[in-house]
């Protein structure tokens, strides 16, 4: 039991943490939602395929609010946090349903939250606005997710 959880904190750290530095490699500021476009979808996605909701749901609120305090975003961290767990972890709860319907429902959480956010934040107009970069930025994340997650589940190290 003890090494289980063991197994998945460090599993949790190591994907957040690699999901950042990827994220950090690729992001468009988006000056009217004053925001940003990035990958962090890969990872969030990757881990909730490969390895369920508990994981999904964490790296996504870990990488997230992360994310957002590295790049100087602090005002998103709290909604990051929500909205990327979230994403995660009905990802990975929707998954035994078909991989197509949990990222499309999930993409969905994120897009929503998103909107929502920016209009708490910076008016509706805002929030309309993100809503194209949120859909791209699940569009590829969700593409890429599904290409690493099957490459990454024929190494027997990664079976669970």
């Amino acid at each position: 039991m003890k090494t289980n959880k063991t197994l998945m904190i460090t599993r949790i750290a190591v994907i957040s943490a690699l999901s950042v530095g990827l994220a950090m490699l690729f992001v468009i500021p988006v000056p009217l939602t004053k925001g940003y476009i990035n990958l962090l979808e890969v990872g969030i996605y990757t881990s909730a395929i490969l390895f369920g909701s508990v994981t999904g749901g964490f790296v996504g609120g870990i990488s997230g609010g992360l994310l957002d305090l590295l790049l100087g975003y602090p005002q998103w961290i709290i909604f990051s946090v929500i909205i990327h767990g979230l994403q995660g972890y009905v990802a990975g709860r929707l998954k035994k349903r078909g991989l197509f319907l949990s990222l499309i429902i999930s993409a969905g959480v994120m897009i929503v939250g998103y909107f929502f956010a920016t209009s708490l934040l910076y008016g509706v107009g805002a929030g309309v606005a993100s809503i194209i970069g949120n859909i791209w930025q699940n569009l590829i994340g969700g593409l890429l997710s599904v290409v690493v997650s099957r490459l990454l589940a024929q190494r027997q190290a990664i079976k669970q």
